[in-house]
């Protein structure tokens, strides 16, 4: 270890610099697409998870039992290697037509990350007053109104720590898209180990742009929390 030379002109210029920065934009690119749309439907399941009709409710709850008790890597394989038994053919064409791989991950990462957005979620929920739905429902509000209108931002501001962290193990969990092709930081991270042997330079250039990607997050969630969801300071 004392004799090793290191030689960080590997990761900062040239053929594999360029790999390293292409990685990084696809882990951007998969993460950013992952956290929006899990987003979306752990609030989709967290309403259906309250709701009183119960083949609804049974749904919303085998949902969460299913995606929540299984490794993320075999989900990723699950949709990689299945999507072809359990998706319709114009689903599996359209898949074809575009970088499969990339989908493949975006679905496992999204269906997987939803089931703890939407339990997040749910608990945001809980700790509003249960008048405030009953006043909203007195006032003439649908179920499905109030939950839009009143609890729901609400619930969304109380769950930004604990959401927070839901984006940031999803864009950590990222690097395992590598395993079916996907040519993300991690992927490119090795590829430039398998070419040069420099794998402490490789891996010590993503775990600094991991790092960097994770604070960038939190800043962005606080902010957005202090600026849109909070801006008068009102601790909730």
């Amino acid at each position: 270890m004392l004799n090793y030379h290191f030689d960080w002109a590997i990761i900062t210029s040239g053929q594999y610099f360029e790999w390293i920065v292409s990685g990084i934009k696809v882990t951007i690119e998969l993460s950013a697409v992952s956290v929006a749309l899990s987003f979306l439907l752990g609030l989709l399941i967290a309403v259906m998870r309250m709701s009183t009709v119960r083949p609804v409710l049974w749904f919303s709850h085998a949902y969460l039992e299913f995606f929540r008790n299984t490794p993320l890597l075999v989900q990723i394989f699950f949709w990689y290697f299945g999507s072809y038994q359990i998706l319709p053919q114009a689903a599996n064409d359209w898949l074809n037509s575009v970088n499969f791989e990339f989908a493949a991950a975006v679905i496992a990462l999204t269906v997987y990350t939803s089931a703890f957005i939407a339990e997040d979620i749910r608990s945001g929920v809980r700790s509003i007053p249960k008048e405030q739905m009953e006043a909203a429902r007195s006032s003439g509000f649908s179920y499905l109104r109030s939950m839009q209108y009143i609890i729901l931002p609400q619930a969304v501001r109380l769950t930004i720590p604990p959401l927070i962290n839901q984006f940031l193990n999803l864009t950590k969990n990222s690097s395992l898209a590598m395993t079916i092709g996907v040519a993300e930081l991690t992927y490119q991270a090795r590829q430039v180990e398998s070419y040069t042997f420099k794998g402490f330079e490789a891996f010590t250039a993503a775990t600094v742009v991991y790092l960097a990607m994770s604070v960038a997050i939190t800043w962005l969630m606080t902010l957005y929390s202090k600026k849109v969801l909070n801006p008068m300071g009102v601790r909730g």
